[in-house]
């Protein structure tokens, strides 16, 4: 039976004391007065480890540069991860978060990883303060492959290829940009922010919503599209609906928008296409 890219809450709760499984707390926020770790500290799911988005972020363009494999290997090991182990991600955001590690994990050559499907706020299980013990993990990071990744030259030379933008439509269409210096969104794409993905409750939609998304704004599968948002974490929520729909070529803008909007770029604002 294969795992992931989601589990659901209940097959969690039922699997939690399972020996090959390692549950990992990835909440991060984008305002600074508010810390992930806090909230671990505060109540996090029995068992799960903290692990710290600078922790897997690199050196490179835009706030949140792609880590270097010996980087993300120690800071797997660090967390407890084995080569076999099942590893599932949450955050309370409704994936946006999440989808981040579950991305890297993937791109490093980890066989089985899943994001909680509704984070922390569809678990009714227990929560606890106490910081679990675990042993360092033999997790090793595979060479990833660099097609899956597109930097700010490639995608200057994209042609007919779709450009999805993962991020809240206003900052899309240039009327709030509360990080980087240019209001807009790369020319040509489209947008489908994130919290779209995801139903009333949290969840992400059915694989068959999903498809209709993003074939509604002229995604499908061979087309090899690529993905942004302000610095390439949410965007691997896209990322993982993408996959969830069945398509299964799409590639991240490593830089995303904070990447784009510090250099001398064109810039579209408004609805377009």
């Amino acid at each position: 039976m294969s795992f992931g890219p989601l589990v659901s809450p209940e097959w969690l709760a039922e699997h939690l004391r399972d020996h090959d499984l390692r549950v990992i707390d990835f909440r991060w926020y984008l305002l600074p007065d508010r810390k992930g770790r806090d909230e671990h500290a505060s109540g996090h799911i029995p068992g799960a480890v903290f692990v710290e988005l600078d922790d897997v972020t690199g050196e490179g363009h835009g706030r949140h540069p792609l880590p270097e494999l010996s980087q993300f290997e120690a800071a797997m090991r660090r967390a407890g991860v084995n080569d076999r182990s099942r590893v599932v991600v949450y955050d309370d955001t409704g994936g946006s978060v999440a989808a981040r590690l579950w991305f890297l994990l993937r791109w490093f050559g980890h066989a089985e990883q899943a994001v909680l499907d509704g984070g922390l706020k569809a678990w009714d299980g227990p929560l606890e303060k106490i910081e679990p013990r675990i042993s360092p993990g033999d997790f090793t990071a595979r060479p990833p492959d660099p097609s899956k990744v597109l930097h700010f030259e490639d995608v200057v030379r994209l042609r007919e290829v779709p450009i999805i933008d993962a991020r809240l439509g206003e900052r899309y269409r240039g009327e709030k940009e509360p990080v980087d210096p240019k209001a807009g969104h790369i020319p040509g794409a489209r947008s489908a922010p994130w919290p779209g993905n995801l139903r009333e409750d949290g969840r992400f939609k059915p694989p068959a919503e999903l498809r209709k998304r993003f074939e509604e704004i002229g995604v499908e599968e061979g087309q090899g599209a690529v993905v942004y948002c302000g610095s390439g974490v949410n965007a691997c929520n896209d990322l993982l609906a993408l996959e969830l729909a069945g398509i299964h070529d799409a590639r991240l803008y490593a830089g995303s928008w904070s990447d784009w909007s510090h250099r001398d770029a064109p810039v579209a604002t408004g609805s377009e296409p």
